[in-house]
């Protein structure tokens, strides 16, 4: 493609006016892969009310004034890109406490499933934090496979079948109904991990019968460093399962103040503690960005990026590993090089924010909202200067951060 081509795409693009709703930051290509979305305007002017009016002047009066009902009403606006109902999704806690919460309660369903079954790379996060839970059930054990070995995995003695949607390394995308389908004709429940798919794919938790689920805020959805994350139960589920962090803000009378406990009905059993409600706010104020947005056009655009940062990355020698066909991947792409990382910093220096994943892979996000084409195009011509160069190999590229 080129520059005029993607000037003339952008010019048609029925996404382009969101990208003036983010801050901007001149000179900068935003592609990060995506570990941190971009910050939305109104989540400026939401936060700074959190702060001086509602903190600083209305202070605890602001509970009363939609605080406490902020965990259920921003879970219903995500339950809109999931494909869930409003009642079957609540914001609370961060991905890996809500994935511990769902593993134990999947875990004490029926005591004769004792097998948790997830794919070897899955995101490290959720293979730790299933090894903790199965250590919270007595008898309970995580069964670990590759990919190609899932189906075989799947038994009668199987609780739980823990799958990422959309792959954090390679951006490969698991057909959602097939899997579920496949864990419930083992007697299994099907936990997805969404976090690089609500935002960035067409998600349809409903559609594919899925049982739980759970996902962050501060990625494709834009709801900032550390923004509360979310935990999906299907309806049929609600009264069946219980929250093994049975903290206050899940009982059913938190103010009653009683010793004992007793479980709140619907989803406001899976809160624990007291919300974070200034993560909340910023997050709520970036839902409303996708107020009106079609998927369908979402998923067009990615494709369309996807195949500019294809030819850019192949033509400069790299290896793509992230599926070609777009149903079968997320909003990302990834290339494989033995110094990725240093190609990755030699990009930062040239204003192209990407990420490096261990050991090799070079990740670049792909978010229709905050992307043009022209941005990608860009993204593209120096990605081949910064290989065809060499200038990734000055020793101060090769320094690792803390975070990569």
């Amino acid at each position: 493609m080129t520059l005029a081509e993607a000037e003339a795409r952008d010019a048609a693009d029925p996404l382009a006016p969101l990208r003036g709703r983010f801050m901007r930051p001149d000179g900068l290509i935003y592609l990060d892969g995506n570990s941190l979305g971009m910050l939305p305007q109104a989540s400026v002017a939401a936060s700074a009310d959190m702060v001086e009016r509602q903190w600083g002047d209305r202070l605890i009066r602001s509970w009363n004034e939609g605080w406490i009902d902020a965990p259920t009403r921003v879970g219903a606006k995500i339950a809109q890109l999931i494909g869930a109902a409003a009642g079957e999704v609540i914001a609370a806690d961060s991905t890996s406490v809500n994935l511990f919460k769902l593993l134990v309660a999947a875990l004490r369903r029926d005591p004769a499933r004792t097998v948790v079954v997830s794919e070897a790379g899955n995101f490290p996060t959720d293979l730790h934090i299933a090894a903790g839970a199965v250590g919270c059930v007595p008898g309970a054990q995580l069964r670990v496979v590759p990919r190609d070995e899932l189906a075989d995995a799947l038994g009668d003695d199987t609780a739980v079948l823990l799958l990422t949607h959309v792959h954090y390394k390679t951006g490969a995308r698991f057909d959602m109904a097939r899997w579920t389908a496949d864990a419930h004709a083992a007697g299994a429940l099907m936990l997805w991990d969404l976090s690089h798919s609500a935002g960035a794919v067409a998600v349809d938790l409903n559609g594919a019968n899925a049982d739980l689920a759970v996902g962050c805020g501060y990625k494709y959805l834009n709801g900032g460093p550390g923004a509360p994350a979310y935990l999906f139960v299907a309806e049929r589920w609600q009264a069946a399962l219980g929250n093994p962090l049975s903290g206050w803000m899940g009982h059913a009378a938190p103010f009653a103040f009683t010793d004992d406990y007793v479980a709140a009905t619907g989803m406001k059993r899976w809160l624990t503690g007291t919300p974070p409600v200034l993560g909340l706010g910023a997050l709520e104020a970036a839902l409303a960005l996708w107020d009106g947005v079609d998927f369908a056009m979402v998923e067009r655009k990615s494709a369309t990026l996807f195949d500019m940062l294809l030819a850019a990355g192949e033509a400069a020698g790299l290896e793509c590993v992230t599926p070609r066909d777009p149903v079968a991947r997320g909003s990302h792409i990834s290339f494989r090089h033995d110094h990725a990382y240093a190609i990755t910093q030699a990009l930062i220096a040239r204003g192209v924010i990407g990420d490096f994943r261990d050991p090799d892979v070079l990740r670049l996000g792909l978010t229709p909202l905050t992307l043009s084409h022209v941005d990608v195009w860009h993204a593209g011509r120096l990605l081949g200067e910064v290989i065809a160069s060499g200038e990734w190999q000055r020793p101060e590229f090769t320094v690792r951060a803390a975070v990569t």
